[in-house]
């Protein structure tokens, strides 16, 4: 099984750096790995200082990029579906190109760069997979797509097929439009199961994120939400990396003023992320770029740290045998998180995210008796009965 580490943080804090130096370092210390962008800006190609790949290229030894070829990928991830709803809007009357330009989903190259992950890991090839993820607005909305599509599908795709079959002779006859046949409902499922997988890899045993940031206010406050945001998803966070610090030696009037703000700022890093470790990474005198920079920022980065050793924190949900759900949701506010029960769904939203998460059978027959948030944790408990529409905060 591969060892999964998915770099994230505010746009222009460091993340690709830190992600490229990682897969840096592991490919000098005997890993096959490879390093790959799912954001659209693919810096990585800059920092490693080579010529972009659309295949896994080997870029220095032992380390492969990977820059995903969105188009490429498209046609054999999307192309059913892709072609289907092309020819509707052939159909309505608009020209090729512009049909071309609607059928672009936003955000399909996000989603595309997911599979292609997926594909990678499943060839067992590499030891260590690097994802350099895109600012954490976008990757928090990336990762919990996979799940959110899954409550739709279970639902909607049963009912669509039967509908498609009774509805499909009369809208071809009244709308002079096609609908979708058996081909093209089928490459939905087939996207639909392969998202899954990939959620399935990125938050099994062998996965981790690693939040980067500068010692900043606002920088540390969206970082802050980040934790308990991936929490919510259920992604394991397994280090804070605190990117551009000054050092405090030598410092003059100017810097100085730098140094006392951020040391203040590490310190609500250090209580904030407990007990995470924070690995510090100096402000340096030059743009790293190229592999020997960057394996020299690893090594600073991380010391005497093992950073590919398996995440050591918990799933961030857990169900006791007692039958308690257990949802880890660091640095959350009580007024922050509102809870409710749906049938066999337990709502949980969190500020602006929610996650609806399917009970197993076990406690879908049961009511929730409490629900409480104490010391990070979002404990609900249950009690025999059925279940109950009523909410719980």
């Amino acid at each position: 099984m591969s060892r999964v580490l998915l770099f994230t943080g505010k746009g222009g804090v460091g993340k690709t750096t830190a992600a490229a130096a990682t897969a840096t370092l592991a490919a000098r210390s005997g890993f096959k790995t490879l390093v790959v962008s799912t954001d659209t800006a693919h810096s990585l190609a800059d920092a490693l200082g080579v010529s972009v790949a659309d295949e896994p290229t080997e870029v220095a030894p032992g380390l492969y990029l990977y820059q995903v070829d969105t188009q490429k990928a498209l046609e054999r991830q999307w192309g059913e579906l892709r072609d289907y709803a092309r020819d509707v809007f052939a159909e309505l009357g608009l020209d090729e190109i512009t049909a071309e330009e609607i059928t672009v989903l936003p955000g399909a190259e996000e989603i595309i760069a997911l599979l292609e992950l997926r594909e990678q890991a499943l060839t067992g090839r590499w030891e260590v997979i690097v994802i350099d993820c895109a600012p954490t607005a976008e990757t928090l909305r990336l990762l919990a797509l996979p799940e959110a599509l899954d409550w739709h599908m279970n639902r909607l795709l049963p009912v669509g097929r039967r509908l498609l079959r009774a509805l499909s002779p009369l809208v071809r006859r009244l709308a002079q439009v096609s609908m979708p046949g058996d081909h093209v409902v089928g490459a939905g499922e087939r996207l639909h199961r392969s998202l899954l997988e990939v959620r399935e890899l990125l938050t099994g045993p062998g996965t981790s994120v690693r939040l980067v940031l500068t010692p900043e206010a606002v920088v540390l406050a969206e970082a802050r939400r980040t934790l308990t945001s991936l929490s919510l998803y259920g992604y394991r966070v397994d280090a804070v990396i605190a990117n551009r610090v000054f050092p405090a030696e030598g410092a003059d009037p100017w810097r100085q003023r730098w140094v006392e703000a951020q040391s203040r700022h590490l310190a609500e890093v250090e209580q904030s992320f407990a007990p995470l470790p924070i690995h510090i990474v100096p402000y340096l005198d030059a743009e790293p770029v190229g592999p020997d920079a960057l394996a020299r920022v690893a090594e600073v980065m991380y010391g005497d740290a093992d950073p590919f050793a398996p995440p050591t924190v918990d799933p961030p949900l857990r169900i006791t045998a007692e039958g308690e759900l257990i949802l880890s949701l660091p640095l959350a506010g009580k007024g922050e998180v509102d809870l409710s029960r749906k049938g066999d769904e337990l709502i949980i939203n969190v500020g602006s995210y929610r996650r609806v998460l399917a009970l197993p059978a076990a406690l879908a027959r049961r009511s929730v008796r409490e629900a409480a948030l104490r010391d990070g944790f979002l404990r609900v408990r249950f009690e025999s009965g059925g279940p109950d529409d009523r909410e719980h905060e």
